[in-house]
């Protein structure tokens, strides 16, 4: 059997992969068609024009379901491993379930408003993102803090820490960066500009905003690979449960239950380690 065969890993390599895809195809994409400048652009402006826009979307609202599927797994993985009188630990991954949705569907609002024509709801997408998604990080790091050394080593807290580290840098650089580059562009519709010139009013600043955008986007998205290792030991399935041997609203005709496929099972959603 090979790795990616083992339990449920594919899923966060399909995670990162699809995600990292759409952000690089974006990019090419727009630069090929001269919608952005080939330094630094934001990843928001390679997704703002027509017809990279329509793959950005498309492929963002894909890794949105990714990462729904991605956070549900780890939730029963986590509820199945720890004690049930571990109350504290089920809140955190409660918390942690509810963070990462939020997150996944701060992507699809990301994907479907671009920024140069609903800058606020694009936004609003992108603090649900990365935003909720750096305390979902920190949620989950916590929560391996307190799994260690019963249920695993030190080795991935020490991980995850690092990447959420690099996940709360990013965020402070790009804000720091944007809060500069917005007050020396005063009057000017920042939102809309998608060229820049070397030496221009705030462009020192606007490249700091973007690589840190960029190096947020890939901490953020590669604290999923430390979610491969976990995942080959667990594997998820549907257990249907029939209340009627018929589907009609009243008594139709009355259906010996042995022939009832009671067992009917597929690989959705009860958890099993």
């Amino acid at each position: 059997m090979w790795w990616f065969q083992q339990g449920l890993c594919v899923l966060p390599v399909v995670l990162v992969s699809w995600t990292s895809a759409t952000f690089i195809f974006a990019y090419i994409a727009a630069v090929v068609q001269k919608h952005v400048d080939p330094l630094l652009p934001y990843i928001s402006d390679t997704g703002t024009v027509a017809p990279e826009r329509c793959v950005f979307g498309l492929m963002l609202d894909v890794s949105s379901f990714l990462g729904i599927a991605t956070i549900y797994v780890r939730y029963k993985q986590v509820q199945g491993l720890v004690d049930q009188e571990e109350s504290r630990l089920h809140r955190l991954n409660q918390a942690g379930l509810v963070l990462g949705w939020i997150s996944s569907f701060g992507m699809c609002v990301v994907a479907n408003f671009q920024k140069t024509t609903l800058f606020f709801m694009h936004l609003v997408g992108a603090i649900l993102t990365f935003g909720i998604g750096a305390l979902y990080i920190l949620v989950q790091t916590v929560l391996s803090y307190y799994m260690q050394p019963l249920i695993h080593g030190k080795n991935i807290f020490f991980v995850r820490l690092a990447v959420g580290v690099w996940t709360f840098i990013s965020i402070i650089s790009m804000f720091v960066s944007s809060v500069i580059m917005y007050s020396s562009l005063v009057g000017v519709d920042v939102e809309k500009k998608l060229h820049w010139i070397p030496g221009e009013t705030g462009y020192t600043a606007h490249i700091i905003s973007t690589l840190s955008e960029w190096n947020l986007a890939f901490s953020f998205v590669s604290f999923f690979l430390t979610y491969i290792q976990d995942f080959q030991k667990i594997t998820l399935r549907a257990v249907a449960d029939l209340q009627s041997s018929h589907l009609y609203d009243r008594p139709y005709y009355e259906t010996p239950r042995s022939n009832l496929n009671h067992g009917e099972r597929s690989p959705l959603l009860a958890g099993s380690i």
